[in-house]
């Protein structure tokens, strides 16, 4: 939408939080869009951006944008302790796996086969991120996976189950 949006037009945005996660780019869109001449209109705030760059206008942005991204902090803080609340009483046991044990044998049979995982995941009718999340799991299982950090990207890409970047 930011891309398609032209001069003259008018962005419509629920809330201050729809638009952006934090402060910083909460106003570094806003800014962008009026510079380019796109009025930017916050319903819940009761909030209009043209482009004036008036020091009030300024502060009201950043003041309440400060605002929505400390009420989603704080809605995610609470959401995530509930979270832990519930699989301590086994309760929430989150997503079920999209494969079940025999599709994920022959996924692993298929990639050792050298398959590539695009075809693969087109017929298990997964996306190619589930693949690769299965096949590190599996990765992560044996004991010299265990060795090197789970984030690692070079590591992942060393494996083979890093994708390339599409920038």
């Amino acid at each position: 939408m930011l891309e398609y949006v032209r001069e003259g037009d008018t962005i419509v945005v629920h809330s201050m939080d729809r638009l952006a996660r934090n402060v910083d780019d909460l106003r570094r869109l806003v800014l962008d869009a009026t510079k380019r001449g796109i009025r930017v209109q916050f319903i819940k705030e009761n909030l209009t951006f043209a482009g004036e760059d008036s020091p009030m206008a300024n502060l009201m942005l950043s003041v309440l944008g400060a605002v929505a991204q400390f009420e989603r902090d704080l809605i995610r803080e609470r959401q995530r302790e509930g979270i832990a609340v519930a699989k301590k009483h086994g309760i929430y046991k989150g997503r079920k796996p999209m494969l079940d044990a025999a599709q994920v044998a022959e996924l692993h049979e298929r990639i050792a086969r050298g398959e590539k995982k695009a075809a693969v995941a087109r017929d298990l009718k997964v996306s190619r991120e589930t693949i690769y999340q299965y096949l590190l799991d599996r990765r992560e299982a044996t004991p010299a996976a265990n060795v090197i950090a789970r984030d690692s990207t070079e590591q992942q890409r060393l494996n083979g189950l890093s994708r390339p970047h599409r920038g």
